[in-house]
């Protein structure tokens, strides 16, 4: 519960040093007091958001901090998701803003640095999720919320309690809804590989019977410069050849005749034996590509009909390469291997589309049946609020009020299960029922909201409340039962309810 607020250059407050109590406080004043002012800065505390008009005018920082009273309300996991130190007692909130929080670019930067739950930094989604857990504050606004579905169906399904069957639920909806959309997907894949199946399994022809083998292409190049100066190197070759190992005056036979002469002085000079065996060393080697180079002159023979297939042949390659925007056989090779699977992918589509048929139905059935418990739990605490509500606004001057609660089902599941939940109101015994939001009068409206409000403090631990002239469109007696539920409503558990009033009905409790 909220113990003490101080507010430092906030608006129109210079200091304010206030402590408050738990059970049911009153905050009065006449119009232009500042008692939305107080609002304002604990609004700051929950997580809204702030702009210039917030830091009084002259002055260059506000500050406002609030401590609360957390010891029981079992918050230590909550802490600890946020890395922030917890004592078991106390938690203090502060927020600071400077002067140039002014400039937009930097408002959120600011806000960030400057805002501290028991002095460690945090952000502002940080400080909403505490917010959520310290402090409900409704005001005249929040009244607009009758009109909203979603809003009474939250509020059923607190007061039937069932947070961990919609925990199922929600779980099995989202796998529900994921997988109808990989199913939606897939047949969509589907329809356009259909279309183009047959242009891919052309293309797949094509490289299969063109019988790709890596490397090929540069071999056959080669091949190709052989082919068309097959004279020419055949020549050079034999040239070569006589060079080598002609039988006048070739490098062969002049090599044997310097090893000889070295060979017949060896006796009378040392080092001629080592020179001759080097010779015979070179000699061999000579001998042996003397050799190498006839085989290939031998070899090498012009071919008209060999060079017609290698032009043929390299023709055929630079066409596909052409065809699929690539330089190179190993590339053509990797888009045969893409179009395989891709056929592939497309033969066993329609089994993966079965699977997923299969499993969407399997999901929708669980959901169902989830959401069908959801339904049950939703009737039930539609009965308990009906009656509850009823005897409520009965002892707050409605003797002939009809409250029902009307779940009719969604045409299809959604988010929160399958039913559609409109509160029904008639403030006479006869009267037709009709949403809430569209016959009930201010006042009306406003006693719906507090048994609302009472109905769902007595099931949940928010351990303070907060109501800014919800008393809007009454007076007299009325105010004072009004009253008197607030006041019980801040004995209970030991809860803390504010009230910001005008009414000394309400302000004498």
């Amino acid at each position: 519960m909220l113990k003490h607020l101080y507010i430092q250059n906030y608006a129109l407050i210079e200091t304010l040093d206030i402590d408050f109590e738990n059970g049911f406080s009153i905050i009065t004043g006449e119009t232009g007091a500042g008692k939305s002012i107080l609002l304002g800065a604990i609004g700051l505390l929950l997580g809204q958001r702030a702009d210039s008009k917030a830091i009084r005018q002259g002055a260059q920082r506000c500050i406002i901090e609030a401590t609360f009273d957390v010891a029981r309300y079992a918050m230590e996991s909550l802490f600890e998701e946020m890395d922030v130190d917890y004592d078991g007692g106390e938690c203090i909130v502060r927020r600071e803003l400077t002067a140039y929080s002014q400039i937009i670019l930097k408002d959120y930067f600011t806000m960030t640095r400057k805002t501290f739950i028991n002095d460690t930094p945090v952000g502002l989604a940080q400080l909403k999720a505490l917010g959520e857990q310290l402090i409900d504050i409704h005001s005249q606004h929040q009244n607009l919320l009758l009109a909203k579905e979603d809003f009474q169906l939250k509020v059923l399904d607190l007061l039937a309690q069932n947070q961990p069957d919609r925990e199922r639920y929600g779980k099995l909806f989202a796998d529900y809804r994921n997988t109808k959309k990989q199913l939606e997907e897939a047949r969509e894949q589907a329809h356009a590989d259909k279309e183009e199946e047959d242009y891919l399994a052309f293309q797949l022809s094509q490289l299969e019977e063109a019988h790709l083998q890596e490397g090929e292409e540069e071999e056959l190049e080669q091949e190709q410069r052989t082919l068309e100066h097959a004279e020419e190197i055949k020549s050079a070759l034999y040239g070569a050849c006589q060079v080598l190992n002609g039988d006048e005056g070739g490098v062969v036979q002049s090599l044997r005749k310097a090893k000889n002469l070295l060979e017949g002085i060896n006796t009378v000079f040392a080092s001629a034996t080592d020179l001759a065996e080097r010779l015979e060393s070179c000699r061999i080697e000579l001998m042996d590509v003397a050799s190498e180079v006839e085989d290939e002159a031998e070899a090498i023979e012009y071919n008209p009909e060999r060079q017609v297939y290698v032009e043929e042949r390299l023709s055929t390659l630079y066409e596909l390469e052409r065809k699929h925007h690539v330089e190179s056989v190993a590339e053509l090779l990797e888009i045969k291997e893409s179009l395989a699977k891709k056929l592939e992918a497309i033969t066993h589509g329609e089994e993966h589309i079965l699977a997923l048929e299969k499993k969407v139905r399997e999901l929708e059935e669980a959901a169902t049946k989830q959401a069908q418990v959801l339904t049950r739990q939703r009737k039930e605490a539609g009965k308990a609020v009906e009656s509850s509500m009823e005897q409520a606004l009965m002892a707050l001057g409605m003797p002939n009020v009809q409250f029902k609660v009307d779940i009719t089902p969604e045409t299809q599941l959604c988010a929160h299960g399958s039913d559609r939940v409109t509160y029904l109101f008639s403030a006479n015994k006869n009267g037709t029922l009709q949403p809430v939001s569209q016959v009930a009068s201010g006042g009306e409206i406003a006693r719906v909201m507090l048994s609302l409000k009472a109905l769902i403090s007595s099931a949940t631990s928010l351990p303070t409340i907060v109501f800014d002239e919800i008393d809007t469109g009454v007076s007299g007696q009325i105010a004072e039962r009004m009253a008197r539920i607030m006041k019980e409503m801040g004995e209970k558990n030991g809860r803390q309810v504010i009230s910001i009033t005008h009414l000394p009905q309400i302000a004498a409790m």
